[in-house]
């Protein structure tokens, strides 16, 4: 499953096996990046608060299918097969049109200014995502006012940008622990979003 040793949910106790309850999805297994973190359940609870908390807090004003769709494009230019995987599923679910989804993968495989898919505005995030992800010391002021003058304010720039940082922390701990996704069920995300509440739908 990792490159180093994990604790499986059936040997887990104390904090660990509460965090693992907390995080366990509809068919009660817990999530392989998760189990990556089992020799230091802080560093789990603290994955799971910022994941949570930059991915689906209620307070959010960019749609949470397009925030899958910035981490996907992400994990597409990290390499990051399993954040790709488990992300596209979400971003499927919740636009729940299977062929739309494919061919935004598809696009963002691709040339991002190749898409008819997407509006201007979403494209000049994914184009900031896109820079930050792959030349970061290169962004900069105009970066952002390129953003504003798409039509994002700053409350949703700094969304964007949390988003792409955070999908660079998680595909950095699959590809640097090996976590595989063997026997995963894909697309689950947090159910709830009240703060400090982690189940999964």
């Amino acid at each position: 499953m990792t490159f180093i040793t994990t604790i499986p949910p059936a040997d887990a106790d104390g904090k660990l096996a509460r965090l693992y309850d907390r995080v366990r999805g509809p068919d009660g297994d817990v999530d392989n990046i998760l189990m990556a973190h089992s020799l230091r359940p802080a560093s789990l609870e603290g994955h799971m608060a910022l994941y949570k908390n930059v991915l689906h807090h209620n307070a959010n004003q960019v749609p949470k299918w397009f925030l899958e769709t910035i981490g996907v494009l992400v994990s597409l230019r990290n390499a990051c097969d399993y954040c790709v995987e488990h992300h596209f599923a979400g971003l499927q679910r919740l636009l729940g049109d299977d062929a739309q989804a494919e061919a935004i993968r598809a696009s963002l495989s691709a040339d991002l200014t190749a898409t008819q898919l997407l509006g201007e505005k979403e494209l000049a995030a994914l184009r900031y995502a896109e820079k930050l992800t792959q030349v970061p010391a290169t962004v900069g002021e105009s970066d952002i006012a390129a953003l504003r003058e798409a039509g994002w304010d700053d409350g949703e720039v700094l969304e964007i940008n949390q988003v792409a940082a955070y999908f660079a922390y998680a595909n950095r701990t699959v590809l640097g622990l090996g976590v595989a996704i063997d026997g995963e069920t894909l697309g689950t995300s947090p159910s709830s979003d009240e703060e400090g509440d982690w189940g999964h739908r």
